[in-house]
């Protein structure tokens, strides 16, 4: 399953690459929102954090999925315009693997 996963994420950061380079704002989602700026997207992520929130609290399996693929959609749209890839986020999460998240919490610096 996790494999499964992967590809199908790693195919859709392909699309939102493709569509926020060469998409037409008028016919791309992707486009459109890319168009409209960093502060746009950073808005989205975070209306679809706080409905995911909303959808757990809920706690209606279906609506929890459909939320968190609309985050997970809108965050990697916010890797690409912020030229992160896939392979820098797997990076960090395998740096991570093994450490307690208090530990890794505790060692960030702060800000």
């Amino acid at each position: 399953m996790a494999a499964k996963l992967a590809r199908t994420l790693d195919s859709l950061f392909d699309t939102i690459q493709e569509r926020r380079n060469h998409g037409d704002p008028a016919t791309s989602y992707v486009a459109k929102i890319t168009a409209k700026g960093r502060k746009k997207i950073c808005q989205k992520v975070g209306e679809e954090a706080v409905e995911t929130v909303i959808a757990g609290v809920g706690n209606k399996p279906e609506k929890i999925i459909s939320e968190s693929a609309d985050l997970l959609f809108h965050l990697m749209v916010l890797w690409a315009d912020a030229g992160i890839s896939l392979d820098q986020l797997a990076a960090e999460l395998d740096k991570r693997e093994g450490t307690s998240g208090i530990d890794e919490k505790a060692r960030r610096p702060v800000e």
